[in-house]
């Protein structure tokens, strides 16, 4: 197999960093409401299905949130991609059944194809890599 491409290095690279910071930013934000007031984007189904108050709610999911871009950001970049790529598609359906912000869930929709690109890319880099330990055992020794 080929070395994986330097041009696909740093597209994982940006795809890894932006969407594992992403998370992370949104995430801390939901504990303070700098960026927006989030509740605003928080479904009526979803608080009716959800016993808890709205506040309370989306401290859990800033939680979540912070944990997925960490996971994104750490050597389980391929795992983490996957988690945050069906987060964002949580939050599509969330969106949607509010009646409004669909531009918000087309958004997210692709930010949910662009955490889909970063799993395959992941894949591709760490079939690259243990190729490479095969074919050349120093690197596995080193490792």
């Amino acid at each position: 197999m080929k070395k994986f491409d330097a041009r696909l290095n740093v597209a994982w690279w940006a795809l890894k960093i932006g969407l594992g910071a992403g998370p992370i930013i949104a995430g801390i934000d939901k504990f303070f409401n700098i960026i927006v007031n989030w509740e605003m984007y928080l479904s009526p189904v979803a608080t009716k299905v959800v016993p808890i108050n709205p506040s309370t709610f989306m401290h859990i999911v800033g939680v979540v949130e912070i944990i997925a871009g960490l996971v994104v950001l750490s050597r389980w970049t391929k795992i983490g991609s996957y988690v945050v790529m069906l987060w964002l598609l949580g939050i599509v359906g969330n969106l949607l059944t509010t009646g409004m912000f669909y531009d918000l869930a087309v958004r997210d929709v692709e930010l949910a194809i662009a955490a889909f690109a970063l799993s395959q890319l992941s894949a591709v880099r760490e079939d690259s890599s243990r190729e490479d330990e095969r074919s050349n055992p120093r690197l596995a020794a080193t490792a």
